[in-house]
């Protein structure tokens, strides 16, 4: 079994994709199968107390509402034991046409992970966003990672770049294991 579980859930493949981006980045920094990812709509969340770190995806829906997926398996996170755990979220948002939900259900999600017991890791700036307000934020960052693929793809891949290194070292896990 791999050190990481990647848990996201994704209705338009927004999240999906960018999921399976962070695991061929993780694996290539970290030199060996390290990640294992699983789509929340067909596995139980039970299986996220089987790793010591997590990434979980989630995109807003709506107005500042939970992925389908997320929504139908909440009741089953809020019943995990996820002390000790290191936790790195990233949510996928649209921050132009939902300016006062941005990133909401990733904030709903770092909340349910903070009552479970977890410990958040990867916070980012809010600078480069535009949205009058979120969830997901804590004082001017966000508790993990935004992005936005319907008003800024392009930015996509360079917060990925510089997101992957910086769990890597919230983890603790040293670059170039094999």
């Amino acid at each position: 079994m791999a050190a990481i579980g990647l848990f996201y859930g994704s209705s338009t493949s927004h999240t999906e994709y960018i999921a399976y981006d962070l695991r061929d980045m993780l694996n290539n920094q970290l030199g060996s199968e390290m990640v294992d990812i699983h789509n929340v709509g067909s596995i139980s969340l039970e299986h996220m107390t089987d790793y010591d770190y997590l990434i979980l995806g989630i995109p807003t829906w709506d107005i500042g509402q939970l992925q389908s997926d997320w929504d139908i398996a909440w009741a089953d996170l809020e019943a995990l034991d996820l002390s000790g755990r290191k936790v790195a979220i990233f949510g996928v948002g649209d921050q132009y046409g939902y300016p006062d939900t941005y990133q909401d259900a990733a904030g709903m999600l770092a909340e349910a992970v903070l009552e479970c017991g977890g410990e958040l890791v990867g916070y980012t700036s809010t600078e480069g966003h535009v949205f009058e307000n979120s969830l997901f934020t804590e004082g001017n960052r966000f508790m993990g990672l935004a992005l936005d693929e319907d008003s800024q793809p392009e930015r996509t891949g360079e917060r990925l770049n510089t997101w992957v290194p910086q769990i890597i070292a919230e983890f603790g896990i040293a670059e170039g294991v094999h």
